[in-house]
C-alpha cells in the first residue's frame, strides 16, 4: 500500500527551512542594493558592499574558529599531559608475591613488611 502523502524526514526538514532562510536573505539584498541605487549608489557599488560584508563576515568566523580550535588543541595538550604524566614519580608499595613471599614490597623489589603481611607500610 503507497501513502497519498510523502513523510518528509527532519533533516529535509532542516534544508528547506535552510532554503528558504537563504532565499530571504538573497531577496532583501537584492531591494537593498535597489534601494542603494535609488539613493544614487551605481548598482555594481551595491553589490560590491555586500560582497565585501560577506567578506568580513566570513573573516571573522574563520578568526573565531581558529582561536577555537587553538583552545581545543591546548585543552586536549593539557588534559593528555595530565593523564600521562607520572607526578609521583616514586612507586608505591603494593601487595604481591614476591621473592620471600607475598607482601608489601617497594619499587627495589624489597619487602618492607617483614613483621604482620597485611599491614601496610
Amino acid at each position: 500500500m503507497v501513502k497519498a502523502t510523502a513523510t518528509i524526514k527532519s533533516n529535509e526538514s532542516a534544508f528547506h527551512r535552510v532554503g528558504r532562510v537563504w532565499c530571504h536573505a538573497v531577496s532583501q539584498e537584492r531591494l537593498a542594493v535597489h534601494w542603494l541605487a535609488g539613493k544614487r549608489v551605481p548598482v555594481w557599488g551595491g553589490r560590491l558592499l555586500f560582497i565585501i560584508i560577506k567578506c568580513v563576515l566570513f573573516g571573522v568566523l574563520l578568526y573565531a574558529a581558529f582561536w577555537a580550535t587553538l583552545l581545543l588543541v591546548f585543552v586536549s595538550a593539557v588534559v593528555w599531559l595530565m593523564l600521562n604524566s607520572d607526578l609521583d614519580n616514586e612507586k608505591q608499595p603494593e601487595l604481591r608475591n614476591g621473592h620471600s613471599g607475598i607482601g608489601w614490597y617497594n619499587q627495589d623489589d624489597l619487602r618492607i613488611d617483614m613483621g604482620d603481611p597485611d599491614e601496610p607500610h
